[in-house]
């Protein structure tokens, strides 16, 4: 397989972080999409990573349909978000709020740091920012007292939020400070596990 995009992106650290903690062998074209948005193109016409070449050559683009695919292809024992029931239903939540708390911090980067600064809309970077903040706080209450999201088995929410937190230390390093005691330790034994932390975006 192969994973395209760099991990500075936490949606294309989610999947390649999901690949290696299931022990599935791949390797990565770093493009970025200003540098490489051909090569990025001519694999996904939204112009957007990740992207994932299969082994039979299908590519699969949006990081929640790869991870879906991933799941699918290891089997219900092994997968990241249970397959059925309560279990299911609470990893899909803490998932979606992950999902939504780092788009989010995404816009808000966009919108703060890639901008002119005379384009620059303040509103609209303030309410992205509160809804990230707002969906870390619900997710943080979620981890207090637990070892992970849904309980004693890590799921892809916590890939999620470990891939999302550490992006906002790179690009917004303020956001975090005096918040979300428990995701942030969540965070840390999550990178402590090699196939995770191995990850990390290096500049």
């Amino acid at each position: 397989m192969i994973l395209i995009g760099r991990n500075l992106s936490p949606f294309v650290r989610r999947v390649g972080a999901s690949l290696a903690v299931l022990g599935i062998a791949y390797e990565q074209r770093h493009y970025g999409t200003v540098d490489q948005r051909a090569e990025i193109l001519s694999l996904n016409p939204l112009g957007r990573v990740p992207a994932l070449v299969m082994d039979d050559g299908e590519v699969l683009v949006d990081s929640i349909a790869i991870l879906d695919a991933i799941d699918d292809l290891v089997g219900p024992d092994r997968a990241l978000v249970p397959a059925t029931g309560a279990p299911r239903r609470a990893a899909l939540r803490a998932v979606a709020l992950a999902v939504g708390a780092t788009e989010k911090l995404v816009a808000c980067y966009q919108e703060t740091k890639r901008r002119p600064a005379e384009l620059v809309w303040a509103d609209a970077a303030t309410k992205l920012l509160d809804q990230a903040a707002g969906g870390f706080a619900a997710l943080d209450m979620m981890a207090t007292g637990q070892e992970w999201l849904c309980g004693d088995r890590m799921t892809q929410a916590d890939i999620t939020v470990t891939a999302s937190l550490d992006f906002a230390d790179v690009v917004m390093p303020d956001f975090t400070a005096g918040r979300f005691p428990a995701l942030l330790a969540l965070r840390d034994r999550a990178n402590a596990i090699p196939a995770i932390g191995d990850t990390r975006w290096k500049a």
